[in-house]
């Protein structure tokens, strides 16, 4: 069980009983407009999806996507985390947030310790990052962790190709 604190957070695996919260952030109509509709529409499917998504992940690669709460109160904020897709060849850093938690730099914390994490204990030396081209607000704090466009991908058959941002440690 993964736990990093920053000044304001407190980021760690996500288990089941994070379904509720899962749920909330994979329903939330930017969620499903700038990354993805997961069909997620229940706690029971929620709880699948932490299982088989996030928990398996963490088994099979040693990282995944973790919970992003408010250390003062422990208030649910959304996720963040590292997922490795078989589409890519790298490992992406991704966030959700709910719309309590935008706009407040939340995110970009949140994402700072997760890119620690993964460099100075994973000791990744590549990392890259997948968005929609018209997520302006993600694109910004890609740039703010250093990460720079490198290249329209496609990430399924049929699909509008999205921007991959990567950056590589010199």
């Amino acid at each position: 069980m993964l736990t990093l604190t920053t000044e304001r957070l407190t980021i760690a695996s996500l288990t089941p009983e994070d379904a509720p919260h899962v749920l909330a952030v994979l329903n939330d109509p930017d969620f499903i407009a700038n990354v993805a509709d997961r069909g997620v529409r229940t706690d029971a499917q929620a709880r699948a999806y932490i299982e088989d998504g996030p928990m398996a992940s963490y088994r099979e690669h040693g990282f995944g996507m973790y919970a992003v709460r408010r250390r003062e109160d422990g208030e649910f904020l959304g996720l963040c985390g590292l997922v490795k897709r078989p589409q890519l060849a790298d490992v992406d850093i991704g966030y959700g947030f709910l719309p309590l938690a935008r706009g407040r730099g939340y995110a970009l914390e949140a994402a700072q310790a997760v890119w620690r994490y993964a460099l100075d204990d994973l000791g990744f030396s590549r990392l890259i990052a997948i968005v929609n081209p018209d997520n302006a607000p993600s694109i910004r704090l890609l740039e703010k962790l250093g990460l720079q466009y490198e290249k329209e991908v496609l990430m399924a058959e049929g699909e509008a190709p999205i921007r991959q941002y990567g950056w590589r440690r010199r």
